[in-house]
């Protein structure tokens, strides 16, 4: 299925994709791993552990497939308007033009997933936010019922702001409701 306003570059194996990938610098990759059906959740939560930022398993509908491309490209990219200034919360700082995030002065590099969920728990600061809202915000509608997607990204997140889930400066467990970003130390 073509996407008007596109180029689709395909490759045949995983050589041919890593020569494409470094010449072309796609904005979007489409991995089919052609393997059999691979849809249980241990599956999702591993790749999403790897980097992905959705998943989905074959068969699937192609209208399903673009309108998540879409998405995911509308979430990157973000949509234009006024500028708006840096948000602070703790020793956090995340330019929202630039997408950059900084802790503690030191530049971290995040996923657009990654970010996106930053970016989320940033604008509520000391605010429980229940896993459903976080789906929703984070990722779109769509997701709300995907908890184990946020897990993993939590983690992730923990990680790359050097966060330790036993002891957070940063993301609180709430169990059993979500999460919450803690605003002061």
């Amino acid at each position: 299925m073509a996407w008007p306003g596109s180029q689709v570059t395909l490759a045949t194996d995983g050589a041919e994709a890593l020569r494409l990938f470094t010449e072309t610098l796609p904005e979007i990759v489409v991995l089919d791993i052609a393997l059999p059906v691979r849809d249980s959740t241990l599956d999702k939560v591993r790749a999403f552990e790897l980097g992905a930022d959705d998943y989905v398993t074959k068969p699937f509908d192609p209208l399903e497939l673009v309108a998540r491309l879409r998405a995911l490209v509308r979430r990157a990219t973000g949509a234009a308007g006024p500028a708006e200034p840096p948000l602070h919360v703790a020793d956090i700082t995340v330019d929202l033009e630039t997408h950059e995030v900084r802790v503690k002065g030191a530049v971290v590099p995040l996923t657009a997933t990654e970010y996106r969920l930053l970016e989320v728990f940033l604008r509520h600061p000391g605010t429980v936010l229940p896993h459903q809202y976080l789906l929703e915000h984070a990722w779109g509608p769509e997701y709300r019922q995907d908890a184990h997607s946020l897990r993993v990204f939590v983690r992730r997140l923990r990680r790359k702001l050097g966060d330790d889930a036993e002891h957070p400066r940063y993301i609180q467990t709430e169990w059993g409701v979500g999460y919450r970003f803690v605003s002061a130390h």
